[in-house]
């Protein structure tokens, strides 16, 4: 597959060409003041983008599935309580992985292609009157379906059972991309990785931590030792690492954080909503719907698109990667083979998207879909359209 069309997977995503030259660098001696001037403006920057002021932001050589074990090695203690919805392949997984701990997870079973469900949370967390539950997991954004979940419902729900519950969120394909409000949802720990909103390869878990949570790290019993938030806390306070640190991907990282907040969150939350909005317009114009059972779960940085029966979405990407080099991604779990998947988060402009949409479509007329080429690539011109003569017509 060649390196020069952009991928459409919902992560790793395509990376800019700064990133690419920050990442690349030479051997430094990461004991040395000069990786403290990496580490603090990357650390700091990503504060920005979490929405925190009162939490500290931890990193550790990972992907964001070792963001998920450290918070809850950190925070828990076997036999612990944790309440979780199912409801697509990356919350099964984060239950899984509290099961693998020795954890009593109850789980909610919710339909895929619907989001965390609130009031079921609400309901279990004023029943349990002896606080048995430790912490409460949601994930912003199952990149399963292309589900976005009600992050400030769920602590709303917490607030009004007033329950000392931890409050995780896996925003592995949100935060970046779309609004994340640590502080204002009162996240204890937001979990995300470099892969996909910070446009960097994979390879660095990220962490939030909380105040609460920090505090429940004291008395947690769950084994830690790479993981250990207070190792990493200490050692990057002194400007070192507790072990050998990433260092091209932490400094990428600290570029990517300044590339983000020159272009203005809000603009790049913006950005990902036209882009989305683009592709949703398109799947409407080949008669087909998005995995996300209501426009409120709609995610801005994934869709997964329902195929028609008789048809194999996994198909699509197959034929897509052989034939046109591009990349698309498939279904899974519940849904596999049911939906394909088309990423639109990170470094993507409306261009790019365009030229993604016109590949599916070749693909699925090669494969005897029931679509009009140049359908769905038309729908989302018009949203994507910002010149004069579009300016003036919208005026009308």
């Amino acid at each position: 597959m060649t390196s020069q069309n952009p991928v459409f997977i919902p992560g790793p995503t395509n990376i800019p060409e700064s990133l690419r030259k920050a990442c690349d660098m030479g051997t430094m001696d990461h004991r040395s003041a000069a990786f403290k001037e990496i580490i603090t403006p990357a650390l700091a920057g990503v504060k920005k983008i979490l929405g925190t002021e009162t939490g500290e932001v931890i990193t550790f050589p990972a992907t964001g599935t070792g963001g998920w074990e450290a918070s809850i090695a950190n925070t828990l203690s076997p036999g612990d309580k944790v309440l979780a919805a199912r409801h697509g392949m990356f919350s099964h997984r984060w239950i899984d992985l509290c099961q693998r701990h020795g954890l009593e997870v109850q789980i909610v079973e919710t339909p895929w292609g619907q989001g965390a469900p609130v009031s079921k949370f609400a309901e279990i967390l004023a029943a349990d009157k002896g606080h048995e539950i430790k912490a409460v997991l949601a994930t912003h954004n199952e990149t399963a379906t292309g589900v976005r979940s009600d992050i400030a419902g769920v602590r709303n729900a917490i607030d009004a059972a007033d329950h000392p519950a931890l409050f995780m969120v896996d925003g592995v394909s949100s935060i970046g991309s779309m609004p994340f409000e640590m502080d204002a949802w009162g996240v204890d720990l937001a979990v995300t990785g470099s892969q996909k909103g910070f446009m960097l390869p994979a390879g660095l878990s990220i962490v939030g931590v909380s105040q609460k949570a920090w505090s429940a790290i004291e008395t947690a019993k769950l084994a830690r030792a790479f993981f250990d938030f207070r190792d990493m806390r200490d050692a990057v306070a002194a400007g070192g690492y507790p072990y050998t640190p990433a260092v091209g991907l932490l400094n990428g990282l600290s570029v990517s954080v300044d590339m983000l907040l020159a272009e203005g969150m809000d603009n790049v939350f913006a950005r990902h909503t036209r882009i989305a909005d683009g592709v949703r317009a398109a799947i409407a114009a080949w008669g087909m719907t998005p995995c996300a059972q209501s426009a409120d779960l709609y995610s801005d940085t994934v869709t997964a698109v329902v195929v028609p029966q008789g048809f194999n979405g996994t198909d699509v990407v197959t034929h897509a990667a052989e034939c046109y080099d591009m990349a698309f991604g498939v279904g899974l779990g519940e849904v596999a083979g049911k939906v394909f998947r088309i990423g639109h988060l990170g470094s993507l402009t409306d261009a790019m998207m365009l030229s993604g949409l016109g590949v599916a479509e070749m693909c699925m007329a090669d494969l005897g879909y029931p679509i009009k080429l140049g359908s769905g690539v038309g729908a989302a011109q018009e949203v994507y359209r910002h010149g004069p003569k579009a300016s003036a017509l919208a005026a009308e």
